[in-house]
This record gives structure tokens, C-alpha cells and sequence, in this order.
């Protein structure tokens, strides 16, 4: 089987389209502060108003536990989606009751209306298939079609991702198609040299991905919280720095194995060490060998790769001809740390082929430290269906519409 996509669906010409998105958006005092997953719907939503479909758009945002949290509130993005359609959007103020029927009734061939947080409703992510399918045949009666285009969450099984594909003839958006043939050329031959880079908090988070992409890279470069465990595994120092003692064994297997395999695994050979957490805090560069010789011994903690590091990481990107990278190398929202995730962020600019941001915090990051998202080759939207794609996992948002790893 293959991916059903739009075409499969027929003329929507006058039928009223479920489309699933992912618009779990940031915001501070209810204001966006990052609107790249709105943008990344509007190919899909903008080719079904071409069609003259009547689109119905349904997501998520937060984790508002089920119940209806002000805070969690769809409006302000429904608001800047219709400035980004340049036409009006409706809203709704429910997901299945009375206000979300009435704005369905309503709509015109071309209208595109927002229902209200689908968390709101227990039964979306409810453990139960019996409850997420009672769920998903509600929002069902109100479309001719389903299609789904919320590629962050397509590795849940949950009502509106799932059930609802099964309920109504279904189909993937663009930004899923596009998601898969990104994420297909970083699994089926590559084009080399080909090089991962992983940062971010956890080694425990990236363990699957680590196994699966180690026989199939020439450089891996790890980076962020994450590296800490890595050269406790060598049998370095690391003060306070983040560390996952239970993971040490399982990295020195990868290290072992990158070096049976001829991968070349690189870890930073230096690092910024901070005196405490905070923008203020005290801060120097040390050997990454060298960690608890800092003025703060073993209270110091590194916040960042050093800039020997940061430079060597940018030289190999800037020579691969394919690169994904997913996870910041230090602590990006404090300026004195941000120095490392913005020498990868320019080096991916700089790539001869296909350069890849793995979503998640490495998007929020590139976009907060001032890149544009058209000078990479692609940022994701979905930073755990990304992983776990690459970890060779089976993504039930995505069988259930054809597709086949």
C-alpha cells in the first residue's frame, strides 16, 4: 500500500473537509510567539479553498488534561490563521457541541472555520479505542472527508489522528507528504557524506534514534545535555552537568559500536562550564576533560559546546552533502549558551545538499536565534514523529492512511 494523498479524495468541490493540524503553537500571555506550524498548514489548507471544499479545521494545543482551560484556548490561533489566509475564519467555542454545529452549518463553499482545543475533550486521548472512536464518529458527522496534515502527531493513536481516519474516506495533506519524502531521503540512500547531529536534554530520548541511524551515517555529532553521559561513558568528570548515570553502559556500547561500524562519533572537546543556571551566572570554557577543574569544581555545569567545538561540528556540516539535526547543543534561550546551537543553525545553512531541522526545540531555535525557515532545506513540524520515523517505528497516524514503512 501507499500513502493515500489529496487526489485519492476526489472533486471536494462543495463537501465539508475534517482536516487534522497540528497547531500546538507557543504562547505567552496569549499572544504566538512562534507561528511556523500555522504556516506549514497553509499549502494544504489554501489547495482545499482552490477545490471550493467547505474545511473544518481540528487540533490540539498543550495538554490542558481533558477539560476546557482558557489558557489552552484555539481563538488566538484561529485569529492568525485567517490573517494568514487573508480571509476570515470562524470559530467555534466548542470541539462537538452546539457552537461548533452551528459554525458547520454555516459554512459557505471556500469557508474555513476552527474548532475548539480536541484536549479538551477527554475522550481524544483517552486509553480506551471504545471512547476514541465515539469521539471520532461525533466530528466525522460533520465532514464528507478527513484529511490529515498534523504530522507531529501522527505516532498517537488518538481520536482525531486515528479513529477519524477510519470513520470518514481519509487522505494525508501536503506538509505529510512532504514530511515523508524529506524523512524517506534520510533513511534510503542518502546521498554522502551523511551527517546526524543530536543534542538536547537526554541521551534516553535519542537512544532509538542513535541505534537506528549508526549503520546508515558517516558522522555523528553529539551535542546539548545529552553529551554529558556520553563522556561520563569515557570516564570524564562532569560536575553538575545533566547526566543519566542508567544510560552510561548503553553508551559505551554506541561507542563501541560507531567504532566497530567506522562512524565517526564526535563529542565536543570543550565546553562553556556555568557557576549556576541563568543568563548571569558565572562562565568560562574548559577542556571537556577538564569540566570540575573550573573555578566552580564539581558545582560547575556545562550549558553549551565550547567554540573549538562549535567550529569543528560547523566544518563537518558545511561538508556533508546530507544533514539532520535535532536538538539544541547548549542552552539557546540564555544568551551566553546560545553560541553553539547558532553555529549549527549557520553551518545547515550552509550545506551543499539537504539539510534537515528535526522540529521540536531545534525549529523554536532556529527561528529564535533569527533564521528564516526558507534557508534550510526543511524544518519539521513533528520532533517526536521525526524520531521516531527515523527509529524505524510504526506511526499509527500514518498506516491507517495506506502508508508502509
Amino acid at each position: 500500500m501507499t500513502l493515500r494523498t489529496l487526489e485519492s479524495l476526489g472533486s471536494l468541490a462543495g463537501r465539508t473537509v475534517v482536516v487534522r493540524c497540528d497547531l500546538n503553537v507557543p504562547l505567552k500571555d496569549g499572544q504566538i510567539t512562534d507561528d511556523g506550524r500555522v504556516r506549514a498548514s497553509l499549502p494544504t489548507l489554501n489547495a482545499l479553498i482552490a477545490q471550493g471544499a467547505r474545511i473544518i479545521v481540528v487540533s490540539h494545543l498543550g495538554r490542558p488534561d481533558g477539560t476546557p482551560d482558557p489558557k489552552y484556548s484555539l481563538r488566538p490561533v484561529a485569529t492568525r490563521l485567517g490573517e494568514l489566509l487573508g480571509k476570515p475564519v470562524a470559530f467555534a467555542t466548542d470541539t462537538v457541541g452546539d457552537s461548533a454545529k452551528d459554525v458547520v452549518a454555516s459554512l459557505a463553499d471556500g469557508d474555513v472555520a476552527v474548532l475548539e482545543n480536541l484536549r479538551f475533550n477527554p475522550e481524544e486521548t483517552s486509553k480506551s479505542e471504545e471512547e476514541r472512536t465515539a469521539f471520532a464518529a461525533k466530528l466525522a458527522a460533520f465532514g464528507d472527508a478527513f484529511v490529515s496534515d498534523g504530522f507531529g502527531v501522527v505516532h498517537r493513536k488518538q481520536a482525531s489522528v486515528y479513529e477519524l481516519a477510519k470513520a470518514l474516506p481519509s487522505a494525508a495533506g501536503l506538509l505529510i507528504a512532504t514530511e515523508l519524502e524529506v524523512l524517506e531521503r534520510l533513511t534510503t540512500n542518502p546521498e554522502r557524506p551523511y551527517t546526524v547531529v543530536l543534542g538536547g536534554s537526554k541521551v534516553s530520548d535519542k537512544l532509538g534514534v542513535i541505534g537506528h541511524l549508526l549503520p546508515r551515517v558517516n558522522t555523528l555529532l553529539i551535542g546539548g545535555g545529552m553529551l554529558f553521559t556520553f563522556l561520563a561513558a569515557q570516564g570524564h568528570k562532569v560536575g553538575s552537568s545533566l547526566l543519566e548515570q542508567d544510560q552510561i553502559e548503553t553508551v559505551r556500547g554506541y561507542l563501541a559500536k560507531a567504532e566497530e561500524l567506522g562512524v565517526e562519533l564526535i563529542l565536543p572537546t570543550d565546553v562553556v562550564v556555568a557557576s549556576a543556571f541563568g543568563a548571569d551566572a558565572e562562565h568560562e570554557v574548559r577542556s571537556a576533560s577538564s569540566i570540575e577543574d573550573s573555578p566552580w569544581g564539581a558545582s560547575g555545569l556545562g550549558l553549551d559546546i565550547g567554540p573549538e567545538t562549535a567550529a569543528k561540528f560547523a566544518e563537518i556540516i558545511r561538508e556533508s552533502v546530507t544533514v539532520f539535526w535535532n536538538g539544541p547543543m547548549g542552552v539557546f534561550e540564555l544568551a551566553p549558551f546560545a553560541a553553539g546551537t547558532r553555529a549549527v543553525a549557520q553551518a545547515l545553512t550552509e550545506t551543499r545538499g539537504l539539510s534537515v531541522v528535526g522540529g521540536g526545540d531545534s525549529a523554536a531555535a532556529v527561528r529564535a536565534l533569527g533564521f528564516d525557515d526558507d534557508q534550510f532545506g526543511h524544518i519539521s513540524t513533528g520532533g517526536g514523529a521525526s524520531l521516531e520515523f527515523l527509529e524505524g517505528k510504526s506511526l499509527p497516524g500514518l498506516e491507517v492512511l495506506g502508508w508502509q514503512a
